[in-house]
């Protein structure tokens, strides 16, 4: 007699008879997502229609934000620009900043900030335009923010072929934005791609 085995996307689960029904299934899915998940990914987790999941994790990301008769939680259910995920909640931003600054080791340095917001403002850039706003060099900065996979290649200057970088969909999903749009106004009080181009540097 032979053993029958059975891949973990053959594993048929009962989604309605698991306690808290699909709401927690989709739940326990989030808690454990290293990253943000589409909601077709969830939906094919707990076998379930697209609309019903996202129906159900609009009335989850409700229901933690305490509208719907409860407390609201520390925490967020949001959809960036790669899907859902878990964030702490806005209004609890101090408290977990001063947490955050107490010792966290992967903290970006203050380089690596000042690099990124470069490059979310004035995208797609090249290293060497970076460069020349910030004043100083940036190539070790730019490996380590490539690294984290807040930014990516997005082509060649046409003129120079040097790389462009501009920030990634994780770099969204991170600050809890849906698109670019989202930016603060701050763009103005950088130096514009056209003035940096006009000092003849390149990458």
């Amino acid at each position: 007699m032979t053993e029958t085995t059975h891949s973990a996307d053959e594993v048929e689960v009962d989604i309605a008879g698991l306690p808290g029904g699909a709401a927690a299934a989709l739940e326990a899915v989030l808690m454990v997502a290293e990253s943000s998940v589409p909601t077709e990914r969830l939906a094919a987790a707990v076998d379930l229609p697209v609309p019903q999941v996202r129906e159900t994790l609009e009335e989850l990301a409700a229901e933690y934000r305490g509208e719907r008769g409860g407390r609201p939680r520390g925490f967020e259910l949001r959809e960036g620009a790669q899907g859902w995920r878990f964030w702490s909640s806005r209004a609890h931003a101090d408290v977990v900043g001063r947490f955050v600054l107490e010792g966290q080791s992967s903290r970006l340095s203050q380089a690596a900030l000042e690099t990124l917001a470069v490059i979310a403002y004035r995208q797609p850039v090249t290293r060497g335009q970076v460069s020349a706003v910030r004043g100083v060099n940036v190539d070790g900065v730019v490996r380590t923010l490539l690294a984290r996979g807040l930014i990516a290649e997005t082509g060649q200057d046409p003129m120079t072929g040097a790389a462009l970088f501009g920030t990634t969909g994780e770099f969204l999903d991170r600050m809890g934005w849906s698109s670019l749009d989202e930016l603060p106004p701050l763009a103005p009080h950088l130096p514009g791609v056209e003035e940096v181009a006009a000092l003849g540097i390149d990458d």
